[in-house]
């Protein structure tokens, strides 16, 4: 992938809406958070509801609205929640106005069968509370210990409403050695989100591990990505994952807004 500076005209914003998964700053109330996100350059947010975080889900439906609203006058739209499919998380998003909820497939120890129909089974009970507050439920694939490939996520949604969304993951897609080109046209139909991070493989003493790195620095290219978008129009999120604390997570995220911006002009 060519360094950002290799394009000689700073290109225009694109119409997307430029997003951001809160978790470096979850312990942050919401008119800080909206101040920092703002500031970076970013009119979009996806916001942890974990036990973790400023808002929990034992809090979400009371602190939620009130969160929202504060990063909304700073300008900064939530796109999502990472959150479970409680009902809690549902009518939290509801009354503030959140489209979705995002979740992952875990594998458990009974083996990837198992796990996925297990899973397909508490998505088919969520599919009430999707027609009841009017919120979607997106999934993302993720290495690991996960359903890994955008195509897995999809199968796992097969039948139902189109409110389940597939959350789409550059790094992770990447990993799974995947091809934009075939993932993004196989689950256009279906794309609600789509993830841009960047990692490779590192062989350590332990073994192979994953390296989260810059917008350039692995094996996804952004600019194949953006090639393979032309009828999208959801919020792209900038994941704020990096394995080196070596540089602030601000300075990394301006850099790979910035590239990732470019990167819309200048498609592989």
């Amino acid at each position: 992938m060519p360094a950002l500076d290799s394009w000689t005209t700073p290109p225009p914003r694109s119409t997307y809406n430029w997003s951001v998964f809160t978790k470096p700053w979850s312990g942050l109330p919401g008119d800080e958070l909206g101040k920092l996100v703002a500031g970076l350059g970013f009119t979009g947010a996806e916001v942890p509801v974990r036990d973790t975080a400023f808002v929990t889900p034992a809090t979400a439906e009371a602190d939620l609205p009130t969160f929202v609203e504060q990063l909304r006058a700073e300008g900064v739209e939530p796109i999502s929640i990472a959150s479970d499919l409680s009902e809690n998380a549902f009518s939290a998003c509801a009354k503030a106005g959140v489209p979705m909820i995002r979740i992952m497939a875990p594998i458990g120890p009974d083996g990837y069968a198992a796990s996925v129909c297990r899973i397909r089974r508490e998505l088919e009970d969520a599919v009430a509370l999707v027609e009841q507050y009017g919120v979607q439920v997106g999934v993302q694939p993720h290495h690991g210990k996960f359903v890994t490939s955008s195509l897995g996520v999809l199968q796992l949604l097969d039948g139902l409403p189109d409110e389940f969304k597939v959350v789409w993951d550059a790094a992770h897609d990447a990993l799974a050695g995947d091809d934009p080109a075939t993932t993004l046209e196989l689950v256009k139909h279906r794309l609600g989100i789509v993830n841009l991070k960047n990692a490779k493989y590192l062989q350590t003493d332990e073994g192979w591990k994953t390296w989260f790195g810059q917008a350039d620095e692995g094996l996804s290219d952004w600019r194949a990505v953006f090639a393979n978008l032309e009828d999208y129009t959801g919020p792209i999120c900038l994941t704020g994952q990096y394995s080196d604390p070596a540089v602030p997570v601000e300075d990394r995220l301006k850099a790979d807004l910035e590239f990732a911006q470019a990167a819309v002009t200048s498609p592989a």
